[in-house]
């Protein structure tokens, strides 16, 4: 018998194995797939399990739910389909085009009356990571798990993903204050790098995962966004130190 659940609290790939692993540790329980994208399980049992049992087994944060059958509404036409799918793509990147935005103008209204490229740069970087710093310190306990999802040094060293968001707090401290701006553009350049390589093969790899640039407390997508968001602090750190 194969029944179908809706699970909610899963963040991660690493939430993902957990409850994969707790369901499939139930008597009666032959066979257990997650689907990470719409939050939902399939469960295949050799005799009935109650929906209680199925949630003793599961960590406090995770929940589980029968799944509702849900009513299939034909669309028009196959580009109404594209325009829906657009769009919902675009809400939810909504939150870090207008942070982009609000970064852009603060730092441009900061040296209008007396223009600097250079001095523009600098700030925009430091408000950069001071505001996606802020972000992921509203969840230290969870941010780790979502980034090591694509970056390659935090996979391999697992305290890195825990003082990542102490990292850029101290780089945009530095860059905001003109201290030590050539270790600052090393840094970044080494940092952000590591991060766009694991972003740019996350892509390649057409893996639906969350992006954790925002920390947990927004839910975005991985994207093309996130690779043009660190090509930006790139660039402009190879600008400035060469």
């Amino acid at each position: 018998m194969k029944h179908t659940y809706r699970i909610d609290g899963m963040t991660c790939g690493s939430c993902k194995a957990n409850v994969e692993k707790s369901l499939g540790s139930l008597d009666n329980v032959t066979d257990v797939k997650i689907n990470f994208e719409n939050k939902e399980a399939e469960i295949t049992m050799s005799a009935p399990i109650g929906l209680s049992d199925l949630q003793n087994v599961l960590q406090e944060k995770y929940t589980i739910s029968k799944k509702l059958p849900v009513k299939k509404v034909a669309t028009n036409t196959f580009s109404d389909f594209e325009m829906a799918q657009e769009k919902s793509k675009f809400e939810q990147l909504k939150p870090l085009f207008l942070i982009l935005l609000y970064i852009t103008v603060a730092s441009i209204l900061l040296h209008y009356k007396d223009w600097s490229w250079g001095e523009f740069m600098l700030d925009f970087m430091g408000l950069f990571y001071i505001v996606f710093s802020f972000f992921k310190m509203l969840d230290l306990r969870g941010f780790p798990d979502s980034f090591r999802m694509y970056d390659p040094l935090a996979k391999r060293v697992p305290m890195y993903a825990k003082i990542y968001p102490f990292i850029e707090t101290i780089l945009g401290l530095m860059f905001l204050i003109r201290l030590e701006i050539n270790i600052a553009l090393i840094i970044t350049i080494i940092v952000l790098g590591i991060t766009t390589i694991g972003v740019t093969k996350t892509l390649l790899d057409k893996k639906a995962i969350r992006c954790a640039c925002l920390g947990t407390a927004l839910k975005l997508p991985m994207t093309e966004a996130t690779f043009i968001e660190n090509t930006i602090m790139l660039v402009m750190a190879v600008l400035m130190l060469f």
